[in-house]
């Protein structure tokens, strides 16, 4: 009969400790509705809350495409060459600056500088050429803006 006793002593415990656990976990899920128990307002606020979010994140993606679409446009690489125009007279202090696009189309913009005035020349590039005859330096800009 001791045995039996204990047996049942130790089934008891053990059933009394699950069922404590099981009480405080529902205790745990209770205790997460508000307090107003106001569960359906509580969720239409957190609906309301997501398809604001869903157009903010459409209106940001429609940005982000239209923005994609113009970066092909857009000035990526720019080149500077700087050197002497006229000989030992002014020092490198001419400049020719590529700017150029992902697509290879941009400007060229030549600063021809000397001790009494600035010559200011600007040239087209198109798909990595010039549209007019470029001076060594100015292709020289566009090759240093394209890595080459």
């Amino acid at each position: 009969m001791n045995v039996a006793l204990i047996v049942a002593v130790v089934l008891a415990l053990t059933l009394a400790i699950w069922q404590t656990i099981q009480i405080q976990a529902v205790r745990r899920k209770v205790d997460a509705v508000p307090e107003d128990s106001n569960i359906i307002a509580l969720l239409q606020a957190i609906n309301t809350r997501s398809k604001a979010n869903d157009a903010s994140i459409a209106a940001v993606s429609q940005r982000v495409t239209e923005i994609e679409g113009r970066l092909p446009f857009a000035i990526s690489y720019v080149g500077v060459v700087a050197y002497n125009a006229f000989g030992n007279i002014t020092g490198n202090q001419s400049r020719s600056v590529a700017l150029l696009s992902q697509r290879g189309d941009g400007l060229v913009i030549t600063l021809l500088s000397s001790r009494d005035e600035t010559i200011f020349y600007t040239k087209e590039i198109r798909a990595t050429k010039g549209v007019e005859e470029l001076s060594p330096e100015e292709g020289a800009a566009v090759d240093r803006a394209l890595g080459r």
